[in-house]
């Protein structure tokens, strides 16, 4: 009997420092240490935005700091149900649910309205959605990426009575975007829902940033479920599930991570109700974002480095082994850029990249930094 519990995770955790998987918090400073940000994901340049500090400040003084309990007590506020007004009428939904994240909103509308059905999940659907269909209990079938025919005939197949398909709109890592007229049909065909997790998408994709199900001209399927973060492009906390309001009245009823979660911060639901009236007011900054991500893919295409033509704002820049997107991380902050670096479990073994995550605002100088840092990359890339 081993008589140090402790002793198998030092094992576990030199095994990944010999794999180059170690992870370390390295906290940052408000101007993101001087470096110009391609990490993180405020999409629309809001997070800094005067106008939502403004919001959420002034939410502060009236509401206080936090919303002192679940949604279902004391943590819904007037401010809540208006952004679930404003949030449902800017993506053409019937109705919307807020949550404390996007990664409970997944857990909430996976989880519940798969329970004990079968469930279709693309391979490269975010972590959030695997685990929520662990959670779910239902039988899961992983499907290849962006395979509709895999999906059909899982559905075909199925014994159980009732089945959902799950996908990323925009997939996370390599910002590809789903077939979601196709899965669609497919799920009508077979009657299911479709969710689709509209986290990279919303803000950035369609028209005015209505989000990926909108531009396929799903937005009022009653069938169609999306859920959404507020975190990126709205530069925000929290999330979202939009849909049926047979479908919120059960994740309100039945949905775990609803139910026993604290409700959003008032000054997080200010700061995104603020976003709001900047995108409606400002519909060019979707446009700019997607213009800025597909210059980012050409200049690492023209450099020689594997990327994507990307659908939204994610641009993948595929180096393969751990150290080498760790040494490509460390390049580009001596260049003066900060750059996500992701490696397995976010990505498949083989596949770890730097994630570029273009902004609205980013300028013409900021470009042609960037371009220096991927000229130095794939020169490095050579010597490795």
């Amino acid at each position: 009997m081993n008589t140090d519990p402790l002793a198998r995770l030092r094992s576990a955790a030199a095994i990944r420092e010999a794999a180059g998987l170690r992870r370390a918090l390295r906290p940052r400073t408000p101007d993101h240490d001087g470096l110009i940000d391609l990490a993180s994901n405020d999409y629309l340049g809001l997070s800094r935005d005067g106008r939502l500090v403004v919001a959420a400040m002034e939410a502060t003084g009236r509401w206080g700091t936090g919303s002192t309990g679940s949604r279902l007590v004391t943590g819904t506020t007037t401010l809540h149900a208006e952004l679930e007004e404003r949030l449902a009428a800017f993506a053409h939904a019937r109705r919307a649910l807020v949550f404390s994240s996007g990664y409970l909103a997944n857990l909430a509308a996976v989880a519940t309205l798969g329970a004990g059905g079968l469930v279709v999940s693309d391979e490269g659907n975010h972590a959030s959605i695997i685990d929520a269909c662990r959670l779910s209990r239902a039988r899961v079938a992983v499907t290849p990426h962006k395979d509709v025919e895999a999906v059909e005939k899982a559905l075909a197949n199925r014994a159980e009575e009732h089945a959902l398909v799950v996908t990323d709109a925009v997939f996370s890592v390599d910002g590809d975007l789903a077939p979601i007229a196709d899965l669609y049909t497919a799920a009508v065909r077979h009657g299911a829902l479709l969710v689709v997790d509209e986290a990279h998408s919303l803000g950035v994709v369609g028209e005015g940033g209505r989000g990926a199900v909108y531009d396929a001209g799903l937005a009022d399927a009653p069938t169609v479920v999306r859920t959404v973060t507020l975190s990126k492009s709205l530069g925000s906390q929290g999330g979202a599930v939009l849909g049926a309001s047979e479908v919120v009245d059960a994740l309100i009823d039945t949905g775990r991570s609803f139910i026993f979660d604290t409700g959003l911060a008032p000054s997080a639901v200010a700061a995104a109700l603020a976003a709001l009236d900047i995108v409606g007011d400002h519909p060019d900054l979707p446009r700019q974002a997607r213009h800025n991500a597909s210059a980012l893919a050409r200049a690492a295409g023209d450099r020689g480095l594997l990327t994507t033509d990307p659908a939204a704002a994610v641009v993948p820049v595929v180096l393969g082994p751990p150290h080498v997107a760790l040494s490509a991380a460390a390049v580009f902050a001596e260049h003066g850029v900060r750059a996500g670096c992701f490696r397995p479990p976010s990505v498949p073994t083989g596949r770890s990249c730097l994630r570029l995550t273009a902004r609205a605002n980013l300028s013409s100088d900021d470009l042609a930094v960037i371009g220096h840092a991927l000229t130095a990359v794939a020169e490095m890339k050579v010597n490795v």
